[in-house]
């Protein structure tokens, strides 16, 4: 049995992780890479691979949503192993549905028992159709409901903040720190994904894995090394935010650079 696989992550170290851990599976040939979700939607119109490892987790168009928009376009759906930093609870909802997972970082024996696992999918004709829906439903009831107002702890007092007065927050030690244009203080968010996913996706961009930004608080794009950028903020302190290298292209589309 030859299993033609396409990776697709937005983290270049991730990608050559799995690449280099699949080379102990003969049967599987790695076919193409991708760095986003319409990366991985062009693959595999082009390859029609028989494997998908997906990141379930990418900027903008994230894994879900790419084989959302793969059953749009009513392209072959390859089977689907996601790779993803979700929590244990989250982790179940795949187990439940039968959709199989790789937790980061990656590891030989879970890798394994997902191969074991596409096989028999493959042997039967497993289809993943409606499974999608079920997961991202089990993911949505754990989720926070949007809320109207932030509160955010500073200077032993609890603020109450409307969203777009946020201009970034960012995490450190663990601890979500989120800046207005006259004011710093603690979230009481646990992640920077459970804050995102009380914002508008429209106003606020993952710039980087530790930032997350409102583009209407950006100030000045900071040309960096490597042809990377900087966000200059109109927050009190001028601060400097890091554009990560896979967000650069994003940024460069965003203000046409």
């Amino acid at each position: 049995m030859s299993i033609s696989t396409i990776i697709v992550d937005d983290e270049k170290l991730a990608r050559r992780e799995l690449g280099f851990l699949l080379r102990a599976f003969p049967e599987v040939e790695v076919v193409a890479e991708g760095e986003n979700g319409l990366e991985a939607i062009k693959l595999v119109k082009q390859y029609r691979p028989d494997l998908l490892f997906l990141d379930a987790q990418m900027p903008g168009l994230d894994g879900f949503g790419t084989v959302r928009m793969l059953e749009a376009k009513h392209l072959p759906m390859p089977h689907l192993v996601f790779a993803t930093a979700f929590d244990q609870y989250a982790v179940q909802a795949f187990e439940v549905n039968a959709l199989d997972y790789l937790l980061k970082p990656f590891d030989h024996a879970r890798l394994t028992k997902a191969m074991e696992r596409v096989k028999r999918q493959m042997q039967v004709g497993d289809s993943v159709a409606g499974k999608i829906d079920r997961v991202l439903e089990m993911l949505d009831s754990r989720r926070t409901p949007a809320a109207a107002k932030l509160l955010v702890k500073a200077g032993g007092r609890q603020f109450l903040l409307d969203p777009q007065e946020v201009v970034f927050a960012r995490i450190e030690d663990g601890v979500i720190q989120v800046a207005t244009r006259h004011m710093e203080g603690q979230a009481t968010f646990h992640t920077i994904e459970d804050l995102q996913a009380t914002l508008d996706p429209a106003m606020f961009w993952r710039a980087h894995r530790s930032y997350l930004v409102n583009l209407n608080h950006v100030k000045e794009v900071v040309p960096w090394f490597n042809s990377s950028y900087q966000l200059r903020m109109d927050d009190k302190s001028q601060t400097e935010v890091p554009v990560s290298r896979n967000q650069s292209k994003r940024l460069r589309e965003l203000y046409k650079l």
